[in-house]
């Protein structure tokens, strides 16, 4: 109604011979913009990257290498190829090829972050930094700010958290084509603190602080079991104030595919539209769109589920690579840890449809799409909580969250992911179990 009636119409300016200013609005640019006003990076993590030979080389101080997207066949449980696009570095031996889903970006808060991307495939693409605050022509939204190309995308993160990234220009194909990876921004200290002035590792855990240890965004002052919370206001230049040490960290990333759509769209443009002169209004698709979406496939941090459906079990003994996780070792993926122990799960649902995960013990959610609660300036509004073993945690595509583990007693179980239909109801298209083992 809205298009064809003159009285709801809404009038939208030109933007035929004006590429330069509206880059976003035509298939594919001309030319990459750019960065504005360009600031110097300080993001140290490249140099330890080399440092700890998991880097060949820093193509650019202080700053991160994309490449995108490269195609990568990822094969499944049941010995399919479905084709899918990937985030590389060039500058990471491991990740040259691409890795489904994209390698792990870890930062220090405060940082000047530079990334530079690279347009391998067919154009355009984003990364939009999910949850994060660049400036407009930094943050990746399609038709909002800029595509590539190539191009640096620059941003200072100010919040540490649990974020994502992901490619937003053809959002409902890219995203679930495997575009995208965690992002993690840390305590100020952390990769500083692992490197030496003449630029070698000084025997600091990479990632932990000056103190040696790792640490969540947290307030856990009704939560004294997590012994080490650092309670000193966020003014007083401490770099772990409201901060809590942990020493098991677990990342999970629930990922679905949809193998007739990776069968139908092989080509990164298959599904891209033709814009006429009014975006929005009279775009083409030429293959039709993706409007069904019935994923068949499922992972776990790109683990393979061993089913398309039912309950199924996933392996015990599961870590992330150093390479994939910038260089920070022994992060699980199925938890195996010791009581007493502090453990802090990361957990992204990028998929399209809704997830409840049940966990068999207690745990304290700290922190929600990357904000941790009861930490200032969200203090006076929101606080850390007790989920109780067996409460259900839904979360929506997008969503991430972090919780606490700690347990005096010995469990030896399983934690729930079921995955959603994602029409928005409540049929259970597959349950995901992973290993919880505290001995």
């Amino acid at each position: 109604m809205a298009f064809t009636d003159p009285r709801f119409r809404i009038p939208r300016r030109p933007v035929i011979g004006k590429l330069s200013e509206w880059v976003k609005m035509f298939d594919p640019p001309t030319t990459s913009p750019p960065t504005p006003e360009r600031l110097e990076p300080t993001n140290p993590v490249p140099e330890v990257m080399l440092a700890a030979g998991f880097q060949d080389k820093v193509s650019r101080p202080h700053t991160t290498q994309a490449d995108l997207l490269i195609g990568l066949d990822v094969t499944t449980f049941d010995g399919r190829k479905l084709r899918t696009f990937t985030i590389g570095d060039p500058d990471n031996p491991s990740l040259k090829n691409g890795v489904f889903p994209a390698s792990t970006i870890r930062m220090p808060r405060g940082v000047i972050f530079h990334g530079e991307t690279h347009g391998k495939g067919p154009p355009p693409h984003t990364i939009h930094w999910h949850g994060l605050e660049p400036t407009p022509m930094n943050d990746g939204v399609g038709h909002c700010s800029m595509e590539i190309g190539n191009y640096i995308y620059q941003f200072q993160p100010n919040h540490i958290g649990t974020y994502f990234y992901h490619c937003h220009r053809n959002t409902v194909q890219h995203f679930e084509f495997g575009l995208y990876g965690m992002l993690i921004v840390e305590a100020p200290d952390a990769y500083f603190a692992s490197l030496n002035p003449d630029g070698a590792l000084n025997g600091v855990p990479i990632g932990a602080g000056s103190d040696g240890r790792k640490r969540a965004s947290a307030n856990t002052l009704d939560f004294p079991q997590f012994a080490g919370f650092n309670s000193n206001p966020l003014t007083s230049g401490d770099p772990h104030a409201f901060t809590v040490p942990y020493d098991v960290e677990a990342i999970w990333v629930i990922g679905a595919l949809d193998s007739t759509w990776h069968f139908f769209a092989r080509d990164a443009r298959d599904f891209f539209p033709k814009h006429g002169n009014e975006p929005g209004i009279d775009d083409f698709f030429p293959h039709g769109f993706f409007n069904d979406y019935n994923p068949d496939y499922f992972f776990v941090t790109g683990v393979n589920a061993p089913a398309r459906n039912g309950t199924v079990a996933i392996p015990w003994g599961l870590t992330i690579p150093p390479a994939l996780n910038t260089g920070v070792s022994g992060t699980q993926i199925s938890i195996n840890a010791q009581r007493g122990q502090t453990i802090l799960l990361r957990y992204l649902n990028a998929q399209y449809g809704g997830s409840i995960v049940t966990f068999p013990v207690d745990t304290v959610l700290i922190a929600w799409d990357g904000r941790a609660l009861g930490v200032p300036p969200f203090g006076s509004y929101s606080r850390a909580f007790l989920v109780p073993a067996g409460q259900p945690i839904k979360s929506s595509t997008a969503r991430r969250f972090d919780v606490l583990i700690m347990s005096t007693d010995p469990v030896d179980s399983v934690a729930s992911v079921q995955v959603l239909q994602q029409r928005g109801g409540t049929d259970v298209m597959i349950t995901m179990e992973i290993p919880v083992v505290i001995s």
